[in-house]
């Protein structure tokens, strides 16, 4: 027969107890958690989500700091593509915008593990931006001469979230003067090197991939996404933009972050899944990175019919998604924000626009 073990408890004085062993709760799944009939200050043990909890008397709470986890993905502007001069040259693919993830089961850019939840507090303003996509790089000559500033301007704008802030995609790199770019992921390359990713290169936790390198003047990378680099050229074939990465933060799967195509002389690189722009060929632009997914713009390809060479697609703007418990509700100041019910116990937050405040009651 089993032996029968029990704690000696002692008391000291008012509620203060002490036992003789570790203490063990009660384990529940969550769904066996939310079937039972609780009253305040009933504890337990969540299996599903390896923590102890203590219902308040309207919700389960996690032991340890106030407050509650917020998961997110915040992702910035896309860099633009790169402009072709006058030269019968082609423009780089624009990289993506930085991509940060901490949602469970997924990764951030760059190939890393999703990051540790946000842990949020009600009544206390967080401050929310949603960055721009690139617009193109101008067409005027002129401003090869003195290309390093207004070339930074052409990268993506940041997106943060508090103090979690994702990288501008790089432009797309433009033959004889400017390479691709530094950001959450690297301009494709129309001379000299690929542009690198920020995010994998010199900034940590990684947001995303380099951009491909080029081939002479007929063929320009692709820009690289949240989960793959830019391709390389191939002669007169431009190259792919990265994939971008995969979440279901909000119940279904959506992918966003691609790079942009690389232009070329005879073949257009593709623009990476999520949002990344179609490079250009022949005569003509790079398409647009799509609007609130941090997509690089496609490169451009110029033959000989414009005399200040041909833009890149600009770099499509970037968006922000949070995660959190269905007992806590989220107000917005200058944002554009919608708040759905996932119905799993948990709402999000989708920020698609503006810069100005969030916090939950």
């Amino acid at each position: 027969m089993s032996t029968l073990e029990t704690n000696s408890i002692g008391k000291y004085s008012g509620n203060n107890v002490s036992i003789d062993d570790a203490l063990n709760l009660k384990s529940y799944t969550t769904a066996g958690r939310d079937a039972l009939t609780s009253v305040a200050g009933d504890m337990i043990y969540n299996s599903d989500e390896s923590k102890p909890q203590i219902y308040n008397g309207s919700a389960w709470e996690n032991f340890g700091p106030a407050g509650f986890d917020v998961e997110y993905v915040v992702i910035a502007g896309g860099g633009s593509g790169g402009q072709a001069q006058p030269n019968g040259t082609k423009g780089g693919g624009g990289g993506a915008g930085g991509y940060r993830s901490s949602v469970t089961g997924e990764n951030t850019g760059g190939g890393g593990s999703a990051e540790t939840p946000f842990r949020a507090v009600t009544g206390t303003n967080y401050n929310v931006s949603i960055g721009a996509g690139a617009t193109p790089f101008p067409k005027s000559t002129a401003t090869f001469l003195d290309y390093r500033t207004p070339f930074l301007t052409h990268s993506g704008e940041f997106s943060y979230f508090d103090n979690i802030t994702a990288i501008g995609g790089g432009t797309g790199g433009i033959w004889t003067n400017i390479d691709g770019f530094y950001g959450g992921s690297g301009g494709g390359s129309a001379t000299s090197a690929n542009g690198l990713g920020q995010g994998g290169e010199a900034l940590k936790p990684t947001q995303g991939y380099a951009g491909g390198d080029f081939a002479g003047s007929l063929g320009s990378g692709g820009g690289g996404g949240a989960s793959a680099a830019g391709v390389d050229a191939s002669n007169n074939t431009g190259g792919n933009g990265g994939n971008g990465q995969t979440t279901s933060i909000t119940g279904s799967s959506q992918t966003f972050a691609g790079g942009g195509g690389g232009g070329g002389a005879s073949t257009a690189g593709t623009g990476g899944t999520g949002g990344g722009g179609n490079g250009a060929s022949g005569n003509s632009g790079g398409s647009a990175g799509t609007a609130n997914t941090g997509g690089g713009g496609g490169g451009s390809s110029w033959v000989n019919t414009s005399p200040n060479g041909v833009d890149g697609g600009a770099g499509g703007s970037g968006r922000i998604i949070l995660l959190y418990p269905d007992t806590y509700t989220i107000s917005q100041t200058g944002l554009t924000l919608t708040e759905t019910d996932r119905g799993d116990g948990f709402k999000y937050a989708d920020i698609t626009q503006g810069t100005g405040t969030v916090s939950w009651s």
